[in-house]
């Protein structure tokens, strides 16, 4: 699997995350879900997602916090609690995921609001971290309607038919994949770039988590 960026940064990312929510609900009084809206809407959370350095690990988490909502706070007045907020683990949390999947933070959203996340808070933030991954990749397919080769079809407003023949992949293998009867993580490199090509995307992009 292809990670968001490089692991490196992963730990200073996942507190960033974390002390970014925990600031902006005890400290600057915003509304989890309204602050978590205004994040996905500014150009910090495209520079999280694809491992901005001079965001995830150039900048605190309280002054990622203060960015978003534009506020004259000052990162001096921050006092984390002894004891990590859910907030905070909630952030912290949706960071590993965000990184180990490589989706955007408006996928994830899309499908699991961060409210909901947080609601994860008991009994997973006891739990180890891949338990909690597990969790989300659970409600993720669940919920998730299409495959992504048959999203990323459908945007290039191609057949099946069409697919196939630019792609060189039999149009039954490409039912299959998007019916979930095969499983493209598993298929021939040269088939998925193949697609890829065909579809003008990333071969991560058809990955699915």
């Amino acid at each position: 699997m292809i990670h968001a960026y490089d692991e490196v940064y992963l730990s200073k990312a996942q507190n960033n995350f974390g002390t970014m929510l925990d600031f902006a609900v005890y400290d600057l009084k915003q509304n989890l879900s309204d602050f978590y809206g205004r994040f996905l809407r500014s150009k910090i959370c495209s520079g999280f997602e694809n491992g901005d350095s001079r965001i995830i690990a150039g900048s605190s988490g309280v002054e990622l916090a203060i960015s978003v909502i534009e506020s004259e706070s000052k990162s001096e007045n921050y006092h984390p609690a002894a004891n990590r907020s859910p907030e905070f683990w909630c952030g912290w949390a949706i960071a590993y995921f965000q990184w180990q999947t490589n989706l955007s933070f408006h996928q994830i959203e899309n499908l699991i609001p961060i409210d909901e996340v947080l609601a994860l808070y008991s009994p997973y933030h006891e739990m180890d971290i891949s338990q909690f991954c597990d969790k989300m990749r659970e409600l993720y397919n669940k919920r998730k309607i299409n495959s992504n080769l048959k999203n990323y079809r459908l945007k290039a407003a191609l057949s099946q038919k069409q697919l196939s023949e630019f792609s060189n992949v039999p149009v039954r293998t490409i039912q299959q994949y998007e019916q979930g009867q095969k499983n493209i993580n598993y298929a021939k490199a040269e088939t998925v770039i193949n697609l890829a090509k065909a579809l003008n995307c990333q071969v991560q992009d058809l990955i699915e988590i």
